[in-house]
């Protein structure tokens, strides 16, 4: 452990708080500025950068006292005047800081500051695939929850019989898009299915969808002659109201191709604000796509809901095993994934990213 904060230490130099500090400075004067709140959504934009830069100062300042410290303790415990288990604590600690500046050294893209826009489809299998997508809607609700981020719906569409159709939703919080992109892939699921009146075993697909979200920071700029905008009823749950008039807004840029839609608000204009929003955050991920090279765009780089294309397996039946095939990580406690518990596959495969590239 030792070795790798001493890499970490290194790395601060090369990282170099005093540009964070500058950074920082930059900012502040900014909100001295008296027309500062004329603008909220840049003005709250700019508050949270100045949050995110001063808890990462902070984060650098505590492993550097830490690592003091244990060294410390480790003189002591090498003297024999203390014992292990005296410092278990304070290594346990200095452990978790360690991982969480390791991870915010890995997340160092702009984007991956950013909220998350998540979209999950069902694959063929009609009740069976859509209750798996309302699993997986839940299991992030959760992630959401224990990692202290909000969590807002954007477009929800019910299952016929069980389960959802489809859904958009927003995770917003820290590094919330840098976190939740090691999701982005097709999950399958076995199990005894509910809905199988002979209790057979059934395997269902759902394919996750990640996108940056976009605040004043980020600019997108839409020409209104490249897209088109489309009303119609909402339907689903919502009650009298949204069923009974078009408050529901499809919106297509038709230069990339690319759909963007939400009924979940009783305002058409709410509905159109928020699916201009998630084609913005569509558009913004084409473009770090195009950055990388790749030679697909967003949706074609998606493998087909099938076999032999899923980032991830969740085995309910004949025994309990979740296994990441990107990196091979594999967790027995099924019951705590579904409950949120994400943060080992999404460390492991933000790891193996960072391998690859040497």
């Amino acid at each position: 452990m030792f070795r790798l904060v001493k890499n970490i230490l290194f790395l601060g130099g090369i990282f170099d708080i005093d540009d964070l500090n500058k950074q920082l400075d930059s900012l502040k004067e900014k909100t001295t500025d008296p027309i500062f709140w004329s603008d909220n959504k840049k003005a709250s934009a700019i508050l949270k950068n100045i949050s995110r830069i001063e808890k990462e100062i902070i984060l650098w300042h505590d492993i550097e006292a830490k690592h003091s410290d244990i060294e410390i303790l480790f003189e002591f415990h090498s003297e024999g005047e203390i014992s292990k288990s005296d410092i278990s604590d304070e290594v346990f600690q200095y452990k978790n800081i360690v991982e969480d500046l390791e991870l915010r050294l890995i997340l160092g893209k702009k984007e991956d500051t950013q909220d998350a826009i998540i979209t999950i489809h069902p694959g063929a299998g009609g009740t069976e695939s859509q209750d798996w997508v309302q699993m997986l809607y839940r299991m992030y609700g959760r992630w959401a929850e224990k990692k202290g981020f909000s969590f807002s719906v954007i477009d929800f569409q019910s299952g016929d019989e069980a389960g959802i159709k489809d859904v958009t939703f927003e995770i917003k919080g820290e590094y919330a898009y840098g976190l939740a992109k090691a999701e982005f892939g097709v999950h399958r699921m076995v199990r005894i299915s509910p809905f199988d009146s002979n209790s057979r075993r059934h395997t269902s697909f759902a394919s996750v969808y990640v996108y940056p979200s976009i605040d004043e920071t980020i600019e997108i700029d839409i020409n209104p002659s490249e897209i088109r905008i489309d009303t119609y009823r909402a339907s689903g749950a919502g009650g009298q109201h949204v069923n009974k008039t078009d408050s529901a807004v499809r919106i297509t840029h038709l230069t990339s191709g690319l759909v963007a839609q939400c009924q979940n608000e009783r305002s058409q204009h709410k509905n159109k604000n928020q699916a201009m929003k998630l084609l913005k955050a569509r558009l913004y991920q084409l473009e770090i796509e195009k950055e990388k090279e790749k030679q697909k765009n967003l949706e074609d780089q998606k493998k087909d809901i099938a076999w032999g294309s899923q980032i991830r397996s969740y085995v309910f039946h004949p025994y309990n095993l979740v296994k990441d095939h990107r990196t091979k990580k594999e967790i027995g406690n099924i019951q705590s994934v579904m409950d949120g518990d994400l943060d080992s596959f999404i460390r492991s495969f933000l790891l193996s990213e960072i391998q690859e590239k040497f």
